[in-house]
């Protein structure tokens, strides 16, 4: 046995080995270390080899998925070896001691799953290919639970966002490959080869050329070559279903760089979550399918204008018409996911179930269909995607006669073929039926022949149908002449057989086999009908989902009265009343308001530089509108009263930033690699925000830093931007560059305390606040004093000699005394400046006398 182990090890090479043994899954040596500890069950041993014994640890086969999860989350692949004959087979080939064959029927990885317990409903599942030839490079992506699949070309510089915009569970590339990341599962460089996936291509689509898909690079033909030779290997031969190549190049969608869609927590935020990002601020979706398109959109705003305005009008249909709006939604959130139930079927992983989601989602896209053709309105994407749901009248017709309305999801046991569609298994299941009522009277029978009133006929699947009583009772049966036969004892009973049960039981056991064969034949039959049209289905179930998330955006814009925006072929971007989306609804839950604010940046005020206080809303300001240009392209309304804008070709958000200790790169290195990004790749149609450029190395360069910055972007990328600082000293570039306009957050000090107004003014602000906004988040009074002193004596001498340390020489080191002191002066001057004079009483002024001198008597 450990030799047949060790050569399909051999074939595993570096997935674990799930080896069916009986009714479990073991694994032995490193990979049962491996599996015992992420898995957290116990590590045994089996035997030895080489003199020392062999690790081993085992899952039952009945609860495989949910283990093979936790695997394939902790990063693993997993190599299925089932046997591939019975026990019988093997003894009639090698006799009693012959070892049963096994062989690997799958490999299981992240992004080749279809089931259902292992997968994100509201999510995609990508595998991507990385293809390279002649310099250029290009990516193949499919999802095998749905049968999406696409090729992109793009250059090397957008390969890292083309990857991010997919989110792979997966990718794939060449050995030889220069692309390769840490975490790439590589494959033999033979298999990304252009000629070979020109052939691959050819013969899976069945089509002497590819003419009719579109124009393939020999980078994209090397990827998706690359990527089905990787499929049919995780399948071992047996292909999942993949729908025609669908040819895009990267140019086709916004660019947004990984960078940008951490920064502004797209479809997660930057711990991984879908909770708190955009896309779940946004998704009211009813369908899994719907959140994956939502998702998919998102991550990839359009370019084309007439594209985009053909979604807004199906969302503004929606938004206007409340009650279709309502109706739509309730019938698809009745709707299962026939586009993954058609994938597991195609991928010989189906159920009778999948086959009865089909049934009832099919029937109910033709219903829907009927409702929405009733609608007399010039949708272009509504014509487009109403026809394919109106179709596969004979499919629903058939599995409507064929399966029970709630279908198993187990087909072993049988039961799902509905009672009339096949009348030869009708008479198979009566001839069972008669069987177990025969058994039922042949029980009755024995009782009162025997006079043993607890006499059981009862059933297991080692010794079939037999008779039970009682130890105590068994010994009248014992006897030769008693017509019982004796085959078991047990602690508490004892079990027997008769001629007339083994008759009975062997009519009923033949009559279930036959049935349960009938059963297994017709879904193999109604399987193969159902994928003989599984384009048609696929196609179904895309606009099923196209309609959802039209329905959920226009939803999400009446809930929060969004706005539809108007797009321009300039490059202009004028929102008034802007919001950020999730912090609206972050603020809204503890009952505060959201303070809106407008943006309009013009030919002659395209570069903003917004100053003002930590927490006074900066960062929230650039955000929102890098989120309504997202919004906008996706094709949704976006949080504001009224919103024009000029298409955005790349997006760039460099707010905030964090170390990446492990590529040798500190919070100011990274800053700095993202920065030259935007000055390296930014057109005058992209999209910039800015925030804190410089802040991570000594004020002087820092500030010379952003100087240079502000002026790269106003001279040379000449693009729309908003550049928040805390550099004062940048303000004076308005003075010498005619298209940057100064503007702040508003803020202002009231009795001694910060209060932050979120809004925005033009102008600079007059200063930073920083002390404020210290003493407002918890710093000890003692230290915002000492502060306080240190900002005085280095404004002193910055008037004086123009040096920021000017004057810093002669200030007395930190004493408690001298602080207590200036803490006390400031308390005394906070409530003298906050009296009004004229209103107080002369027992009031008195009494106010009282507490400042009882202020001065404690400092």
């Amino acid at each position: 046995m450990m030799a047949q182990y060790l050569a399909l090890k051999a074939e595993a090479e570096d997935c674990l080995l799930f080896y069916r043994m009986g009714d479990f899954f073991e694994l032995f040596f490193d990979d049962a270390r491996i599996a015992s500890g992420v898995l957290d069950i116990a590590l045994t041993s089996r035997g030895e080899h080489d003199g020392e014994k062999i690790p081993m640890c085992g899952v039952p086969v009945h609860a495989a998925t949910a283990y093979l999860q936790r695997l394939i989350k902790a990063g693993h692949r997993v190599a299925i070896a089932e046997q591939t004959e019975t026990p019988a087979e093997a003894k009639a080939r090698g006799g009693y001691k012959a070892l049963v064959s096994r062989g690997i029927v799958r490999v299981v990885t992240a992004g080749t799953l279809t089931e259902e317990a292992l997968l994100d409903a509201r999510s995609d599942n990508w595998c991507v290919a990385i293809g390279e030839a002649a310099g250029a490079v290009a990516l193949a992506a499919a999802d095998v639970s749905t049968g999406r699949f696409e090729v992109i070309d793009c250059s090397i510089d957008a390969l890292g966002a083309e990857l991010a915009r997919l989110g792979a569970a997966e990718v794939v590339a060449s050995e030889a490959s220069d692309q390769a990341a840490a975490a790439t599962t590589l494959r033999p460089k033979q298999t990304f080869d252009s000629g070979s996936g020109e052939t691959r291509l050819k013969t899976l689509f069945g089509v002497a050329t590819l003419d009719g898909f579109g124009q393939f690079s020999r980078a994209g033909l090397a990827a998706a070559g690359g990527l089905i030779a990787y499929l049919e290997h995780t399948a071992k031969g047996a292909l999942p279903f993949l729908r025609p190549p669908r040819l895009s190049q990267a140019a086709e969608t916004m660019a947004i760089d990984a960078a940008t869609r951490d920064s502004l927590e797209l479809t997660c935020t930057t711990g991984g979550q879908r909770k708190g990002s955009l896309l779940d601020c946004i998704d009211r979706t009813v369908t899994g399918a719907g959140a994956r398109l939502l998702a998919s959109d998102l991550g990839a705003p359009l370019m084309d204008r007439a594209a985009i305005d053909a979604r807004l009008d199906l969302v503004q249909h929606f938004h206007d018409a409340t009650g279709q709006r309502e109706q739509v939604r309730a019938a698809l959130r009745a709707l299962p996911d026939i586009g993954r139930a058609l994938g597991r079927l195609a991928a010989g992983r189906g159920s009778p179930r999948d086959l009865g989601q089909l049934r009832d989602g099919l029937d109910g896209a033709w219903h829907l269909g009927e409702r929405l053709a009733q609608i007399d309105a010039p949708l272009a994407l509504l014509d487009r995607v109403a026809p394919r749901l109106r179709g596969h009248g004979a499919l629903i017709d058939l599995l409507k006669r064929a399966l029970v309305p709630s279908p198993p999801i187990e087909a072993s046991d049988g039961g799902y073929i509905a009672a009339g569609y096949d009348v030869a298994l009708d008479e198979l299941r009566d001839t069972g039926a008669g069987g177990r009522r025969a058994i039922a009277a042949l029980e009755a029978e024995m009782k009162a022949a025997t006079g043993i009133a607890t006499l059981k006929i009862r059933h297991n699947n080692v010794l079939g149908y037999h008779v039970e009583v009682p130890a105590r009772s068994a010994d009248p049966l014992m006897k030769p002449d008693s017509g019982f036969t004796h085959r078991q004892t047990l602690a508490g009973v004892v079990r027997f057989n008769t001629p007339a049960l083994h008759e009975v039981a062997a009519r009923v056991s033949q009559a279930g086999a036959h049935a349960l064969a009938a059963e297994a034949a017709h879904l193999e039959e109604l399987t193969a009908a159902a994928l003989a049209h599984r384009e048609a289905i696929a196609a179904t179930a895309d606009a099923l989902a196209r309609i959802d998330v039209a329905a959920a955006l226009a939803e999400r814009a009446a809930e929060g009265q969004w706005a539809r925006p108007a797009l321009a072929d300039h490059p202009c971007f004028d929102v008034v009343g802007g919001r950020h989306p999730v912090v609206e609804a972050a603020v809204a839950k503890s009952g505060d308001r959201f303070v809106a604010n407008d943006c309009t940046l013009t030919p002659d005020s395209r570069l903003w530089l917004v100053t003002g206080p930590n927490m006074g809303g900066k960062s929230t300001f650039l955000r929102q509108n890098a989120l309504i240009a997202v919004l906008a392209q996706t094709g949704s309304y976006v949080p504001a009263t009224k919103a024009t804008l000029g298409m955005v070709d790349r997006l760039f958000s460099r707010v905030g930033a964090s170390d990446n200790l492990a590529r040798g790169r500190s919070t100011f290195m990274v800053e700095m690699v993202e920065t030259a990004a935007i000055l390296a790749q930014a057109t005058p149609n992209s999209f910039v925000i800015l925030d804190e450029v410089g802040r991570g190395t000594s004020t002087y360069d820092g500030l010379a830093i952003a100087w240079a910055v502000v002026e790269a972007i106003h001279e040379d990328n000449r693009c729309r931007c908003l550049f928040a600082t805390h550099y004062h000293e940048l303000t004076r570039l308005a003075e010498r560059c005619e298209a940057l306009t100064l503007h702040h957050v508003r803020a202002r000090e009231w009795k001694g305390e910060l209060v932050l107004l979120h809004e925005l003014s033009t102008g600079p602000a007059d200063r930073s606040y920083g002390l404020a906004v210290a003493r407002l988040a918890g710093m000890p009074p003692a230290t915002v004093a000492r502060a306080k002193a240190v900002l005085a004596k280095l404004e002193a001498g910055r008037a004086k000699t123009g040096g920021l340390a000017a004057g810093l020489d002669d200030l007395p080191l930190f004493a408690a005394a001298q602080v207590a002191e200036e803490e006390t002066c400031d308390a005394i001057r906070a409530e003298v400046e906050s009296l009004d004079v004229d209103a107080l009483t002369p027992r009031e002024a008195l009494d106010t006398l009282y507490r400042l001198k009882a202020l001065a008597r404690e400092g």
